[in-house]
């Protein structure tokens, strides 16, 4: 689950990703508007996390823009303008959701977790597939009820193909999802994942397509 998070404060940004990575999201960090302009160019997220006092080019015409050019993915805005009106401006300006500071880092991580879940069309959070079964917010995953050891790249790869079954994904695109900005991705990286789960989960879980990428298949 890779999300975008824009926060121009030092303090709040540094506490909110340390928090997020440690819920499992990878996270890019981007600390005004024009910056987050160009990473949502170049990278494919689940989530946007916004503060709306950004300099250069504020919270708000940012999101304008997106919903303008039709950017669908969700956008939880995340600012000390509490005001009955500046919330209703930005949730009919596109947002999803809309926290105030100061804020829960608990609460955030769970109406991120919400967003993300609500727009993959999942009612719980737990994924159930066949005989395995991921909980993203102990971050596990079990097969017939017995725990899995995996590392938290494997983790996150697992999650991220069970979270788009049926969906190929290139090489690129799992890159995307398990490493941040400015993280050294040796090139067979996403193999050794891949090699490393099917030791442990068995051949035909995860689906190989010559030239194109890896797929786990609907059921």
């Amino acid at each position: 689950m890779r999300v975008l998070l824009v926060e121009d404060d030092v303090l709040i940004g540094g506490g909110v990703r340390a928090g997020m990575l440690h819920a499992g999201f990878t996270v890019d960090w981007a600390q005004d508007g024009i910056e987050a302009q160009l990473a949502l160019r170049a990278v494919e997220y689940q989530l946007l996390v916004l503060d709306l006092g950004l300099p250069r080019l504020s919270g708000m015409e940012l999101l304008s823009q997106l919903r303008a050019g039709g950017y669908r993915v969700p956008v939880l805005v995340l600012t000390a303008r509490d005001a009955v009106s500046d919330k209703v401006s930005a949730l009919e300006g596109g947002a999803d959701d809309y926290l105030g500071k100061p804020f829960d880092l608990a609460e955030l991580v769970a109406r991120c977790r919400a967003l993300i879940r609500r727009s993959q069309g999942r009612a719980v959070e737990a994924i159930e597939y066949g005989r395995l079964s991921l909980d993203p917010i102990a971050q596990t995953a079990s097969l017939d009820g017995v725990a899995l050891s995996l590392t938290r790249r494997e983790w996150t790869l697992l999650h991220h193909l069970l979270a788009h079954q049926g969906e190929m994904q290139s090489r690129t695109r799992l890159e995307d999802a398990l490493y941040s900005w400015n993280m050294e991705v040796e090139s067979n990286a996403i193999q050794v994942h891949i090699s490393n789960i099917r030791k442990k989960l068995g051949w035909d879980l995860i689906r190989t397509v010559r030239g194109f990428g890896y797929v786990i298949d609907k059921r």
